[in-house]
């Protein structure tokens, strides 16, 4: 019996606001990978809604971080910032 090979996964682009959100939370520290997944989607959310502030993203998520939640904030912000998204 044979199996046919997984399909392949379409990356989005890297100008796409779903791209934009989760590789900005890339680099926080969470207790499991599914914290950080989720802290990106709130982000992508707040993103996408212009609906309250990061802050309050963040803090929606209910990720479990191993930093402090305010250097979470921060480190987000400088890296939307550095994709070109204004962050209030």
């Amino acid at each position: 019996m044979t199996t046919k090979p997984p399909s392949s996964v379409q990356e989005f682009p890297t100008t796409a606001l779903e791209k934009i959100a989760y590789t900005s939370v890339s680099t926080i520290p969470t207790q499991e990978p599914n914290d950080r997944y989720r802290l990106g989607y709130h982000v992508w959310r707040w993103l996408s809604s212009k609906q309250g502030t990061l802050d309050q993203a963040v803090a929606e998520s209910g990720s479990r971080l191993q930093i402090p939640k305010e250097d979470a904030v921060k480190t987000i912000a400088e890296s939307l910032k550095t994709q070109g998204i204004s962050v209030p």
